[in-house]
Formats: C-alpha cells, sequence, structure tokens
C-alpha cells in the first residue's frame, strides 16, 4: 500500500516560514521523482517545486527564490521549506510521487499565512 503523509503546514504571520514534510512508504522512493503541488482556483492542483530521483530541482516562477525542495532518501521523505511567505501563499500543499506512469498523491496540508 503506498502512502503519502504530510505534515508541517499551519498558521504563519506574513514574511515567516515553514517547513512541508511528506513521508513515503510503500514504493522505493529513491526512484520517483517527487512533487509538491497546491489548490488553485477551480479545486486544480498547480504545480510548486519538483526534485528529480537524481536530484535536479525546479520551481514555479511564483515561488522561485523563497520556497526550496530538498529529499532524503535515508528517510523516504521530501521537504518543502517555504521562507518569506506571502497572504497569496495560503492553500492546501500536495506531495506527489511520479515514476513512468505511476502517480500517487498525499491527502495534503493547510498553509495559512496572515497578512
Amino acid at each position: 500500500q503506498v502512502q503519502l503523509v504530510e505534515s508541517g503546514g499551519g498558521l504563519v504571520q506574513a514574511g515567516g516560514s515553514l517547513r512541508l514534510s511528506c513521508v513515503v512508504s510503500g514504493i522505493i522512493f529513491r526512484n520517483y521523482a517527487m512533487g509538491w503541488y497546491r489548490r488553485a482556483p477551480g479545486d486544480q492542483r498547480e504545480w510548486v517545486a519538483s526534485i528529480t530521483s537524481g536530484g535536479s530541482r525546479k520551481y514555479a516562477d511564483s515561488v522561485e527564490g523563497r520556497f526550496s525542495i530538498y529529499r532524503s532518501n535515508a528517510d523516504n521523505t521530501v521537504y518543502l521549506q517555504m521562507n518569506s511567505l506571502k497572504h497569496e501563499d495560503t492553500t492546501v500543499y500536495y506531495c506527489r510521487a511520479a515514476q513512468g506512469g505511476r502517480v500517487y498523491w498525499g491527502q495534503g496540508t493547510q498553509v495559512t499565512v496572515s497578512s
């Protein structure tokens, strides 16, 4: 059974920081590209950041320079360090694992940034 469990969300003031974690089980974690997405208007999922199995990182323009994604293959965990948070970062954040045609999602964690 594949599980992705996010944690670390919460309430923070604008300009503050949070670190999201996603612990993964049931797959060979090191083989999967990992990503963070967030809920967008219309219940769409907006891509935020991703890291390949080899460690290459990419970021959406809206978070470039503020957010950082990294992974620990020893702990089967992917992190999203979020700094300089803005009110518009408020939403639910989801962890995603992908390899070939296999895609798995976590249940999401709420981030609320007060202005």
